[in-house]
């Protein structure tokens, strides 16, 4: 297992590409996916050392495609992180591996993170041994991983992109956890989590077919923050607007802009109903995070022994997948992960006064780097920004909005680059 290495590789930021960006390929995405499937199973419990079956074989095919692409562009860096995890579902204790690509742009500790799961199960949790395809759940996640690498690994960026295939996820969501640890203990900012998992199948449960949107699952109220922090968000009426929110918003956005595209369904709470993924260890540690998951789920599919009973197939096999919506879930991610990498880091901290005024002030941190900044507001009864007014950068952190009252807009700052690609939007809430 070779150490994590953080070392830059001389990247500069440059510019988005001029010429239109490559489509991912469904043919490549299906090719990946039915990869994976053939190691059998990737249980998390399986035999990591075997040379063809199992989680250890999967992750090291994994780790070879990812070094392939680096190899090719002199741009991506491939390492494994590790630590042994115990929990109900470990309860002789396992080591947790994820393989991370680094493409390392000019601020190595800026980070964005793109990721899936490699791990798998059946019916049973604890079945290390039976056939798990896994091919939807998370072959699908994995593969949009890698095809991102692929396009991306093309171009430069002022943030470093990290592509991460976690393990564990199905006992514990050991290998994010891992991840979210680690991007603490490193001191990484990171500007946001793009966890993608079950993203590959649009005919549902009942034969319902769903194929035009995507849900991205964000959290409002933020784990992170302790009960001042929530009292303060309840006061300012941000509960809308914390960094995982804000991230989806933006996702919902680029989207938007793609030909051809997905609808986003924001969907608005941390993920499914009573249900988790690997974004939730990154909210419990401060960090924006979002999760991708098909338009409509088929749970006949999804942690089922392979088996046919009365007529009714079992098990999550790759027949079952839309590999050309998989695509279009790879391009949401990819210029998703274009802009923000392209963009300064969000001001940390942004405010707003003129309680009994006609007009608004708004205050943020300034960002390194940035050539200017977008003040954003709306109305307290809409969703979505609606006004907009670019500032230069510099060492200006200040402007009025005339003729916008505190009491009925909410105000928020993001950060410009020189090309116009825009950070996330900052909240601007009470000040001291």
């Amino acid at each position: 297992m070779r150490i994590l290495a953080l070392a830059p590789l001389a990247l500069i930021a440059t510019p988005a590409l001029a010429q239109a960006p490559e489509k991912p390929d469904p043919a490549r995405l299906k090719a990946t996916v039915e990869k994976l499937v053939s190691f059998g199973t990737r249980h998390t419990l399986s035999d990591p050392d075997h040379p063809t079956r199992g989680i250890g074989a999967a992750r090291r095919w994994a780790m070879a495609e990812l070094s392939r692409i680096g190899d090719a562009c002199n741009c991506i860096e491939v390492a494994n992180i590790g630590r042994g995890f115990t929990g109900p579902r470990a309860p002789n204790g396992v080591q947790i591996v994820d393989v991370l690509g680094f493409q390392q742009g000019r601020d190595p500790r800026r980070v964005i993170i793109v990721m899936g799961h490699i791990d798998s199960r059946v019916s049973d949790v604890m079945n290390a041994t039976s056939d798990a395809p896994g091919a939807n759940d998370d072959g699908s996640g994995v593969a949009l991983v890698i095809e991102a690498a692929r396009i991306l690994s093309h171009e430069k960026f002022d943030a470093t992109i990290i592509y991460a295939i976690t393990s564990g996820e199905e006992q514990g969501l050991f290998g994010a956890q891992l991840l979210a640890d680690t991007a603490k203990e490193r001191g990484w900012t990171v500007t946001a989590v793009l966890n993608n998992d079950i993203v590959g199948n649009t005919l549902g449960q009942g034969g319902t077919k769903v194929a035009d949107r995507v849900r991205v699952f964000s959290e409002g109220i933020r784990a992170s923050e302790d009960l001042k922090g929530q009292q303060a968000r309840r006061g300012d009426g941000g509960e809308d607007d914390g960094p995982s929110r804000a991230l989806a918003k933006a996702v919902d956005g680029i989207a938007a802009t793609i030909p051809g595209g997905l609808d986003v369904f924001l969907d608005r709470r941390p993920d499914r109903f009573s249900r988790s993924g690997d974004h939730i260890p990154f909210l419990a540690l401060g960090y924006p995070a979002v999760r991708f998951t098909v338009g409509i789920e088929n749970w006949d599919a999804q942690h089922q022994d392979l088996r046919t009973e009365k007529g009714m197939a079992y098990g999550d096999t790759v027949d079952r997948m839309d590999f050309a919506y998989l695509a279009k879930v790879t391009a949401i991610n990819v210029a998703t992960i274009r802009r923000l990498a392209s963009a300064p880091a969000a001001p940390e901290a942004a405010t707003m006064a003129g309680a009994l005024g006609l007009d608004t002030t708004v205050k943020w941190q300034p960002v390194a780097g940035a050539a200017g900044y977008r003040i954003r507001w709306r109305r307290t009864d809409r969703q979505d920004w609606t006004g907009a007014r670019d500032v230069p950068g510099g060492t200006m952190a200040e402007a009025l909005l005339e003729d916008v009252p505190v009491d009925d807009n909410f105000v928020g700052v993001s950060a410009l680059a020189a090309d116009g690609s825009e950070s996330l939007v900052t909240f601007a809430g009470r000040g001291n």
